[in-house]
């Protein structure tokens, strides 16, 4: 296993709130509300752009979901399923050149290969067209070489809400088909397995440091317009504060 770089040895910052999105949104509406300056407006402008562009990645991110190998921007059809584990497997074919035929047999019934046991799905809301998704997976622990099964966990963010729509847990086995029972993961996938974790954590301590990053230019500009003592809300030209 590859060693852990200086910045993956640290703790990661705690998990933000679930609606932190949402939350950061309203906040700078707030700013918004009571008056920016000019030079405010392209602060404020500034976060919200970011936000637009980095919430998929921020916040599949900070539960250390990889975007990589994942779905991307799905449509939603009537009477659709989605299903990505597939998808996730094969993408380590492309990282792993030398071992992709061994990877993509992973999904075969024949030598060592994986079976999904059990999947259990909580539902947040529903999604519906035109609305698109996009799903990913990540390991829940580090793996080991007397593993016979791992878990997945996968978010499924809906793009209209910008916010998770569904989570599932995957119970997947290792399983030697010639002979007839479980077994433990091939060295190739242990280490890529492996490595994949070290990469989930490193991920999510970015991503919960870019949030809180983004999240103290909103405190910033909070107290730099309504969380004051001379702050006044702006209601307009025909508006008069506080009637």
């Amino acid at each position: 296993m590859a060693a852990l770089r200086p910045q993956q040895q640290q703790q990661a910052p705690d998990l933000p709130p679930s609606r932190w999105y949402a939350d950061l949104q309203a906040r700078l509406g707030k700013c918004i509300i009571f008056g920016c300056s000019p030079a405010q407006v392209h602060r404020v402008a500034g976060v919200l752009g970011a936000l637009t562009r980095e919430w998929r990645s921020l916040s599949a991110g900070s539960e250390g979901f990889l975007q990589q190998g994942g779905l991307e921007s799905q449509a939603v059809v009537w009477g659709g399923r989605w299903t990505v584990l597939v998808n996730w497997i094969r993408y380590f074919a492309n990282v792993n050149p030398s071992h992709a035929s061994d990877w993509r047999d992973l999904m075969n019934p024949r030598g060592v290969g994986l079976i999904m046991k059990s999947i259990k799905a909580d539902y947040k809301f529903s999604v519906v067209y035109p609305d698109r998704i996009s799903v990913y997976h990540k390991l829940r622990s580090l793996p080991s070489e007397s593993d016979t099964s791992l878990i997945l966990d996968c978010m499924i963010l809906s793009h209209k809400h910008r916010r998770i729509a569904a989570r599932t847990e995957e119970d997947v086995v290792i399983y030697d088909y010639h002979e007839g029972k479980k077994t433990t993961m091939p060295p190739f996938v242990l280490q890529t397995f492996q490595d994949t974790w070290e990469r989930q954590e490193g991920e999510a301590r970015r991503a919960r440091l870019r949030i809180q990053e983004l999240a103290r230019e909103v405190e910033t500009l909070e107290k730099e317009t309504w969380d004051c003592e001379d702050a006044v809300e702006d209601l307009g030209a025909t508006g008069k504060a506080g009637s």
